[in-house]
């Protein structure tokens, strides 16, 4: 960076991250973003977050980085109301585990954590949480945690196996941009939010990241070993693509 552009920046240090935008008397938060590339000011939705991030180029200014969001108040009004709606973990709601729906029950006298179980007339899929009510979150994120991890390093072993390649190490991330990615050293990180997803979207995960392995791209002989492993992948891509932004929402309060 040029020693003019490091005195922009620095002159800049006390402007506001935030910024609001009033529309139909509703009340938005605007994150703000300098980019040192950018030549425009650009408006995007981080759906994962349900942020609206702004982004400034180097010499815009904070007054007109105003005027631009407040002109796009409908815009982001829309596109905020059509996010999916955030689905908190409390007593009641129902979320889908392994790809099937499941309500949460507390049940604050019993011993235990978390566990799942059958209720009722059509053997109703529970997913039961001991304790008091303020820990619930916690206990379904770590539970689901838990879970997507034990069965994301058995699919990628599997999946390695399969490709004559070997797996460091497993880890379990809550990947807003990314369902998995893969180092040069063997490691491969995955979204726990996967564990929420039907099986074969799971195994198909764990066999593109293990292909990697062996293709760092994506190219044809790639995607040929993502086949060896996954002969249904495009049936996973298919379901990630209809139905894999709505996972985000699981969690949120």
């Amino acid at each position: 960076m040029s020693l003019a552009l490091r005195a922009l920046f620095s002159r800049r240090t006390s402007e506001p991250s935030v910024i609001t935008v009033e529309f139909d008397r509703e009340v938005y938060l605007v994150q703000l973003r300098r980019n040192r590339l950018a030549r425009r000011y650009t408006l995007r939705i981080h759906s994962a977050r349900r942020e609206v991030v702004l982004t400034l180029p180097p010499r815009g200014s904070l007054k007109q980085a105003r005027e631009f969001a407040q002109k796009h108040g409908a815009w982001i009004a829309a596109r905020l109301q059509r996010l999916p709606r955030p689905a908190p973990f409390v007593d009641g709601m129902v979320l889908p585990l392994r790809g099937l729906d499941h309500r949460i029950a507390h049940r604050p006298h019993a011993r235990g954590t978390v566990w799942t179980e059958a209720e009722g007339e059509g053997d109703a899929r529970v997913l039961c949480v001991a304790g008091a009510a303020p820990h619930i979150p916690r206990r379904v994120r770590d539970y689901l945690k838990r879970e997507a991890k034990r069965e994301l390093e058995v699919a990628s072993k599997q999946a390695a196996l399969v490709l004559g390649v070997t797996v460091k190490r497993v880890s379990i991330r809550d990947q807003s941009s990314r369902w998995g990615s893969c180092s040069t050293t063997g490691v491969l990180s995955y979204s726990w939010r996967l564990i929420l997803a039907p099986p074969f979207v799971l195994e198909y995960l764990a066999a593109h990241e293990a292909a990697h392995l062996v293709e760092m791209n994506h190219s044809r002989a790639f995607w040929r070993q993502v086949e060896r492993v996954c002969p249904d992948f495009k049936r996973a891509k298919a379901w990630l693509d209809a139905h894999g932004a709505d996972l985000h929402r699981y969690g949120m309060s």
